[in-house]
């Protein structure tokens, strides 16, 4: 007997994002081995991109990380947000059987529309999710137009 599956091609294409960001995580989120020495894990921290009316929000997890380890730079309609999560090394040797978390230093750059108004941008650190206001520019927002 034959059971018929109803097609949703927003499925298909959730299969084939989970795809690629395993691609990606593999390609750029793991160890290289080199003949005798191994290569830093290079990590990228996952962010949600955000508009409103006023501004635009760019949330970044970064958990177990301080405040002043991250930057949070703007420039000529680039925001660059850098920093470096070191890796705890203690005097005992663990005997570990698996490593998930990633070391080391990360750049993630956002380009954004020329009109923001880059002198008011903010950015708050809380519970390791780092959020970045960048408000717009008062001509570029959206206004009513009366009709007559």
């Amino acid at each position: 007997m034959t059971s018929l599956v109803r097609f949703s091609p927003m499925t298909e294409l959730r299969r084939l994002q989970r795809e690629m960001d395993r691609l990606f995580d593999t390609f750029f989120g793991r160890e290289v081995e080199a003949a005798e020495e191994t290569a830093p894990v290079t990590w990228v921290p996952r962010a949600d991109l955000a508009e409103t009316d006023d501004a635009y929000l760019i949330q970044l997890d970064v958990p177990g990380m301080n405040k002043d380890e991250l930057s949070v730079t703007y420039h000529d309609g680039t925001l660059t947000v850098s920093g470096e999560r070191k890796s705890e090394t203690k005097e005992e040797k663990p005997n570990y059987i698996r490593v998930e978390r990633s070391y080391g230093r990360f750049y993630r750059s956002f380009t954004l529309p020329k009109a923001v108004d880059e002198k008011n941008i903010e950015a708050k650190y809380e519970n390791g999710v780092l959020t970045i206001r960048v408000p717009k520019a008062e001509g570029s927002k959206a206004r009513r137009i009366e009709i007559s």
